[in-house]
Protein backbone atom coordinates (compact mmCIF):
# COMPACT_ATOMS: atom_id res chain seq x y z
CA UNK A 1 0.00 0.00 0.00
CA UNK A 2 1.42 3.36 -0.77
CA UNK A 3 -0.18 6.99 0.91
CA UNK A 4 0.27 10.25 -0.96
CA UNK A 5 -0.58 12.84 1.18
CA UNK A 6 -1.94 16.50 -0.76
CA UNK A 7 -0.36 18.84 0.99
CA UNK A 8 -1.88 21.74 -1.06
CA UNK A 9 -4.21 22.83 1.98
CA UNK A 10 -1.15 21.61 4.68
CA UNK A 11 -0.76 25.62 5.46
CA UNK A 12 -4.58 25.90 6.96
CA UNK A 13 -3.98 22.97 8.92
CA UNK A 14 -0.35 23.91 10.97
CA UNK A 15 -0.79 23.63 14.32
CA UNK A 16 0.67 26.52 15.86
CA UNK A 17 1.77 24.52 19.14
CA UNK A 18 3.25 21.88 17.31
CA UNK A 19 5.45 24.38 15.28
CA UNK A 20 6.32 25.83 18.35
CA UNK A 21 7.47 22.15 19.60
CA UNK A 22 9.61 21.95 16.46
CA UNK A 23 11.18 25.35 16.66
CA UNK A 24 12.07 24.68 20.38
CA UNK A 25 12.70 21.00 19.95
CA UNK A 26 15.12 22.49 17.18
CA UNK A 27 16.89 25.05 19.41
CA UNK A 28 15.08 28.49 18.45
CA UNK A 29 16.19 31.26 21.36
CA UNK A 30 12.82 31.78 23.08
CA UNK A 31 12.94 35.61 21.56
CA UNK A 32 12.80 33.81 17.86
CA UNK A 33 10.01 31.64 19.17
CA UNK A 34 8.54 34.27 20.89
CA UNK A 35 8.36 36.46 17.25
CA UNK A 36 6.93 33.74 15.36
CA UNK A 37 4.03 33.53 18.18
CA UNK A 38 3.53 37.30 17.67
CA UNK A 39 2.98 36.47 13.59
CA UNK A 40 0.85 33.97 14.16
CA UNK A 41 -1.10 34.95 16.18
CA UNK A 42 -1.88 38.65 15.62
CA UNK A 43 -3.85 37.63 12.82
CA UNK A 44 -7.74 38.28 12.36
CA UNK A 45 -10.30 37.64 9.45
CA UNK A 46 -13.48 39.21 8.60
CA UNK A 47 -15.94 38.30 6.09
CA UNK A 48 -17.99 40.51 3.59
CA UNK A 49 -21.60 39.93 3.47
CA UNK A 50 -23.39 41.59 0.93
CA UNK A 51 -20.40 43.69 0.81
CA UNK A 52 -20.08 44.79 4.49
CA UNK A 53 -17.81 43.46 6.84
CA UNK A 54 -19.21 41.23 9.75
CA UNK A 55 -17.39 39.63 13.11
CA UNK A 56 -13.91 39.22 13.28
CA UNK A 57 -12.52 35.40 13.40
CA UNK A 58 -9.28 35.15 15.09
CA UNK A 59 -7.70 31.73 13.58
CA UNK A 60 -6.42 29.09 15.79
CA UNK A 61 -4.23 27.40 13.30
CA UNK A 62 -2.47 27.83 10.16
CA UNK A 63 0.26 29.95 8.42
CA UNK A 64 -0.55 32.77 5.97
CA UNK A 65 0.11 32.01 2.62
CA UNK A 66 2.26 34.77 0.41
CA UNK A 67 4.17 35.74 3.54
CA UNK A 68 7.80 35.17 2.92
CA UNK A 69 8.01 33.35 6.58
CA UNK A 70 5.56 30.84 5.51
CA UNK A 71 7.16 28.59 3.82
CA UNK A 72 10.45 28.03 6.18
CA UNK A 73 7.82 27.88 8.96
CA UNK A 74 6.07 24.90 6.81
CA UNK A 75 9.56 23.02 6.56
CA UNK A 76 9.65 22.92 10.27
CA UNK A 77 6.58 21.31 10.48
CA UNK A 78 7.80 19.09 7.33
CA UNK A 79 10.76 18.18 9.33
CA UNK A 80 8.71 17.17 12.22
CA UNK A 81 6.43 15.18 10.52
CA UNK A 82 9.56 13.56 8.59
CA UNK A 83 10.86 12.40 12.16
CA UNK A 84 7.80 11.12 12.74
CA UNK A 85 7.53 8.63 10.21
CA UNK A 86 11.49 8.01 11.12
CA UNK A 87 10.27 6.65 14.22
CA UNK A 88 7.13 5.14 12.97
CA UNK A 89 9.57 2.79 11.25
CA UNK A 90 12.58 2.19 13.77
CA UNK A 91 9.17 1.30 15.92
CA UNK A 92 8.34 -1.08 13.45
CA UNK A 93 4.65 0.34 12.76
CA UNK A 94 6.01 0.88 9.09
CA UNK A 95 7.91 -0.38 6.59
CA UNK A 96 9.65 0.96 3.89
CA UNK A 97 10.70 0.07 0.05
CA UNK A 98 13.77 -0.80 -1.55
CA UNK A 99 14.31 0.16 -5.05
CA UNK A 100 16.93 -2.19 -5.10
CA UNK A 101 18.48 -5.73 -3.30
CA UNK A 102 21.21 -3.54 -1.77
CA UNK A 103 19.94 -0.59 -1.80
CA UNK A 104 18.08 1.25 1.86
CA UNK A 105 14.65 1.12 2.79
CA UNK A 106 13.03 4.52 2.23
CA UNK A 107 9.10 5.27 4.04
CA UNK A 108 8.76 8.48 2.60
CA UNK A 109 9.36 11.14 -0.15
CA UNK A 110 8.33 14.97 0.29
CA UNK A 111 8.24 17.30 -2.96
CA UNK A 112 7.33 20.87 -2.82
CA UNK A 113 3.84 20.28 -2.12
CA UNK A 114 3.47 16.62 -2.12
CA UNK A 115 4.47 13.40 -0.16
CA UNK A 116 4.34 10.15 -0.72
CA UNK A 117 4.77 7.23 1.97
CA UNK A 118 4.57 4.04 0.87
CA UNK A 119 3.37 1.49 3.22
CA UNK A 120 3.62 -2.44 3.79
CA UNK A 121 2.62 -4.29 0.84
CA UNK A 122 5.36 -2.95 -1.27
CA UNK A 123 7.53 -5.91 -1.38
CA UNK A 124 10.74 -6.08 -3.95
Amino acid sequence: MAVKLDMSKAYDRVEWKFLDAMMDKMGCCTIWRNWIWSCLSSVTCSFNINGVPKEFVIPERGIRQGDPLSPYLFLLCSEGFSNLLKQAEEDKRISGIKISRTGPSMTHLFFADDSLKPGNSFKF
